[in-house]
């Protein structure tokens, strides 16, 4: 019983490899690899200069959403088109239109829309629009998982065809979207008079948009720390995970040092966490509570150390063996996810009107939502043996959190902690470490 040092050092060995690997990792995500974010432009009018199009952005992630400040999209017009009107979202510039010698709404050849906001006034709202940008992840909510907004282009003379706009551009809110061309797909197909009838646009051009944490050149937003019933041990979060504190360690509120801020980011204060090791705007603990005959506990709990940032329609991913049975979640919506592996991948989100938003960190705590599970026991497979009571993966948002290394586990009681580690292991680890450092 117990963990046993020798299979300690592979475990350390494959963790380090495939946390230098996933740095690597571009628009590639191994729990969610077949989603993306799709980009729709339906004519379904024309007019004398040119058409009028519904522009629809559908999120198909499982559970990467788009939070606050919103989705921002961006083209670069082939011909010279304008945007003569606009309804359900607006264009950020107008652009210089005098040479038009009309009111337009845009005139710049590479507009920038953003989403209007849920009190706009009726006569400028169309259906799927006006929730600030909001875009919810697909397995949580379908019904809010898209945006979309009207469009009547001008300017395109008598003998012009309409070409797809080029250069599509998505900030969901932030950069890390990487976004194909808009190409011809088959004309879109809605349903009227009660189902009875279809009906199809006259020209439908897509364009798929993947994140990846990479080309967003993100920090580690989360962290994972861990406990057990059997071992007074807890297990940090890593030191440094999401960056490393600054000079003053008296302080109480740090601005986290990952990443350069500019002048907005300090004015809003976004990134001033409190101050602790590991840096992390949030932590999520997983505490392994309580072992029954046929079922065992765990209560999972997730922190917020940002000062000023709310978390709204937050979702935590676990890949753990254990969601393979049943199991009965009691404060937070739950669900567990298609995968293509063996562990099974379980989906938490906040109840509605209760704990759906995750409060900012106050001076004397952190802001925080907790659920116990409890999950059937497979007994051919069950153990607390290395490690198996943990989550193999987790992730906030969508952003995989920094996971503790296998040999830093809480150890069932009866195991030895005073072996020694194998040195050839260690100088293996080390130099590993080293190499991916530096080179």
């Amino acid at each position: 019983m117990g963990f046993n040092s020798s299979n300690l050092c592979p475990l350390a060995l494959i963790s380090i490899l495939l946390v230098a690997l996933g740095n690597f990792a571009d628009c590639y995500d191994t729990l969610d690899p077949n989603r993306n974010i799709t980009v729709t432009f339906d004519i379904h009018q024309w007019t004398d200069t040119g058409y009028v199009a519904r522009v629809t952005i559908q999120n198909y992630y499982q559970y990467r959403h788009v939070d606050n400040p919103g989705w921002k999209i961006g083209w670069t017009w082939v011909q010279k088109e304008i945007i003569l009107s606009m309804s359900g979202a607006f264009a950020t510039e107008q652009g210089k239109c005098t040479e038009y010698r009309i009111n337009a709404h845009c005139c710049k050849k590479d507009p920038v829309i953003v989403d209007l906001m849920p009190d706009a006034p009726g006569e400028n709202r169309t259906e799927g629009c006006c929730r600030g940008g909001l875009v919810s992840a697909y397995a949580i909510n379908p019904a809010n998982s898209f945006s979309s907004f009207e469009i009547t282009v001008g300017n395109l003379g008598s003998n012009a065809s309409e070409q797809a706009p080029q250069t599509l551009t998505l900030s969901a809110p932030g950069p890390g979207y990487t976004c194909g061309l808009l190409e011809d797909a088959d004309p879109t197909v809605s349903s009227a008079i009660g189902g009875r009838r279809q009906v199809q646009v006259f020209k439908t051009w897509k364009s798929t948009c993947t994140y990846s944490t990479f080309l967003a050149n993100q920090a580690p937003v989360c962290c994972v720390s861990l406990s057990t019933f059997y071992n007074p041990t807890i297990t940090p979060c890593r030191k440094c995970s999401c960056g490393c504190r600054g000079a003053d360690k008296t302080a109480l509120s740090c601005i986290r040092q990952a990443l350069p801020l500019s002048q907005s980011d300090l004015a809003n204060s976004l990134d001033i966490v409190r101050c602790t090791d590991h840096m992390c705007p949030i932590r999520v603990h997983w505490h392994v509570k309580n072992n029954y005959m046929d079922h065992w506990r765990v209560k999972l709990t997730v922190s917020n150390y940002n000062y000023q940032r709310n978390y709204s329609d937050w979702n935590v991913v676990v890949q753990h063996p254990g969601f393979k049975q049943n199991s009965t979640t009691y404060s937070f919506n739950s669900s567990t996810l298609p995968v293509s592996f063996a562990d099974e991948v379980a989906l938490f989100w906040g109840l509605r009107g209760f704990n759906e938003e995750l409060l900012n960190a106050g001076d004397n705590e952190v802001g925080s939502v907790s659920t116990e599970i409890l999950l059937e026991k497979d007994l051919k497979t069950f153990t607390y043996r290395n490690g198996w009571g943990f989550p193999r993966k987790l992730y906030f948002n969508g952003e995989e959190c920094e996971m503790p290394l296998p040999d830093t586990f809480p150890m069932l009681p009866n195991a030895s902690s005073s072996n020694p580690k194998p040195i050839n292991c260690l100088l293996l680890l080390l130099l590993i470490y080293l190499s991916l450092k530096f080179n």
